[in-house]
């Protein structure tokens, strides 16, 4: 039975252009060459060695690890494209990255959905971070700042003991980083939570929330996108967890 032929995947920013080849000065357009061969402008000569900051292409074949390793910043949108290396090929090394394969040229398949890299969920991570959590930013940072030392010890509760129906926020997060590990998700994971917290950032910039109210709803953010990344994988009593079930309602009151 013959195998499957293996997809290869390079991210770049909105323009096209391999970010990593643009900051060496010998920038490289995919947009420019689609089903064209592309030769490396100044490929490295010590294989597969870096001499220079752009020393050959970079392709994965796990779509969810391609914004390992870029040079870009955590900023939407991007462009997926899918590759083919062409000629000698290495890897650092095979046992450490099996999903990662070098070449010093390639040819531009064609351009793909780029919310792909943000893993099978990404449509729906996206919707989050740029619908849920800018609606959302100014309630979460209003309400640390209007009983801060109520919400702390709420968090606390909720970070270390979770409550009854979903389990602790700490142990929820480091499922979550340990899943996308294995599913080859990581670097998905890690720009999902940067464009959370940009979300956040941007709700918040003309307002006068505290610095610990923004942490806050940084926390609330990321852990409402990585639940989303998520929620095909976990049942409710993890993904509660991560959303942080709980802390929105009243606190409980006080005895009297």
């Amino acid at each position: 039975m013959p195998r499957k032929p293996v997809t290869w995947y390079i991210a770049t920013p909105a323009d096209g252009v391999i970010e990593m080849s643009r900051q060496a000065g010998t920038p490289v357009n995919l947009a420019a060459n689609v089903g064209q061969v592309i030769d490396h402008p100044k490929p490295c000569a010590n294989l597969w060695f870096d001499e220079s900051r752009f020393s050959y292409f970079r392709m994965v074949k796990r779509v969810g690890e391609v914004l390992e390793d870029t040079g870009m910043c955590p900023t939407w949108p991007v462009r997926l494209w899918i590759v083919q290396p062409l000629g000698e090929t290495g890897n650092w090394s095979p046992r450490y990255y099996p999903y990662r394969v070098l070449s010093h040229q390639i040819r531009v398949i064609e351009e793909t959905d780029a919310h792909r890299a943000l893993g099978p969920a990404g449509r729906d991570v996206l919707d989050v971070v740029q619908q849920e959590v800018p609606e959302r930013a100014a309630r979460w940072a209003a309400d640390w700042d209007a009983d801060p030392e109520g919400m702390s010890e709420r968090q606390w509760n909720w970070e270390q003991c979770g409550g009854p129906t979903c389990g602790s926020g700490r142990w929820a997060e480091s499922l979550a980083m340990s899943v996308s590990h294995q599913r080859r998700e990581s670097a998905a994971q890690t720009w999902i939570e940067h464009l959370a917290r940009g979300a956040v950032d941007q709700a918040l910039a003309d307002t006068d929330a505290s610095l610990m109210a923004r942490c806050y709803a940084y926390g609330r953010a990321t852990g409402r996108a990585v639940a989303t990344q998520h929620e095909a994988r976990f049942e409710p009593y993890v993904l509660d967890a991560l959303r942080g079930t709980g802390l929105d309602s009243p606190a409980p009151a006080a005895a009297a």
